[in-house]
């Protein structure tokens, strides 16, 4: 690959990075025609662009970001969704924060049911890179029944799944494997409910409610209560906060690390 060629970026990731949009957003708005080039508006997915080429949403500039990103914490409460809206008009995350947050991208999700600690940034390139970071998510579980020695072997092996058990009921994607907890301890084991603090290294759909349910168990609480070293600490259900000075200094090696292993 030649230089030219290397600084050239698919349109859909220059309009995600510097709109801060996802990439489902950005590959909708080139496709409405509401993205030019310069004064040409463009609608073709396949087009790329050059780093001094000057994008344009609705009329309005899309500045180039220099790096310049802002990150949440919320705390995520039980029956709201990770998505701008539902036709079922549920409640989603956004309806709980600000408006100025209304294009921040979620990094990761919390399915309905769950609670914790959720990111949002207004960077698409900082969500994704975190989203795919083997960073520890790490989780307040509690379920119905004992833990067996047969659940501990797979939560330190991992576990092949046979069925659909835990999944959302829209939902027909099997699994198929689930790796071993990159971390667990059992804090409770009681035959009414016991409870867990699980470590994930990597997020599958409804992972844990899904591991639980293949041993017959339900998950009556998942709270997520860490994402590396962004913590939820005291928080309030239902609140947000900036990132930290600290926090945002373990974002930038976390991020930095990425690149330099790219």
């Amino acid at each position: 690959m030649n230089d030219k060629q290397s600084n050239l970026t698919r349109i859909n990731k220059a309009v995600a990075e510097r709109g801060g949009y996802s990439r489902r957003e950005a590959e909708r708005l080139i496709l409405e025609g509401r993205v030019a080039i310069g004064r040409q508006k463009v609608s073709d997915l396949s087009i790329k662009v050059k780093e001094g080429d000057e994008l344009f949403l609705d009329g309005r500039a899309l500045a180039k970001r220099d790096g310049q990103y802002t990150v949440i914490v919320y705390h995520k409460p039980k029956g709201e969704l990770v998505t701008r809206s539902d036709p079922q008009g549920r409640k989603t995350v956004f309806d709980g924060l600000p408006s100025r947050f209304s294009r921040f991208i979620a990094v990761g999700r919390l399915d309905y049911a769950s609670e914790g600690l959720l990111m949002l940034t207004d960077a698409a390139e900082v969500a994704d890179k975190l989203m795919r970071s083997d960073l520890e998510r790490v989780y307040n579980v509690k379920i119905d029944g004992f833990v067996t020695p047969a659940i501990e072997k797979a939560m330190s092996e991992g576990l092949k799944l046979s069925s659909k058990a835990g999944a959302h009921p829209l939902n027909d994607e099997m699994i198929g494997a689930l790796s071993p907890f990159a971390k667990w301890r059992l804090e409770k084991n009681h035959p009414r409910f016991s409870r867990l603090k699980i470590a994930l290294s990597e997020g599958k759909n409804r992972e844990i409610r899904r591991f639980f349910a293949h041993f017959g168990r339900n998950t009556l609480d998942l709270k997520r209560v860490s994402f590396g070293e962004i913590s939820l600490n005291a928080l309030p259900v239902g609140k947000w906060r900036f990132c930290s000075k600290e926090e945002y200094r373990f974002l930038r090696r976390v991020l930095n690390g990425d690149r330099e292993e790219n």
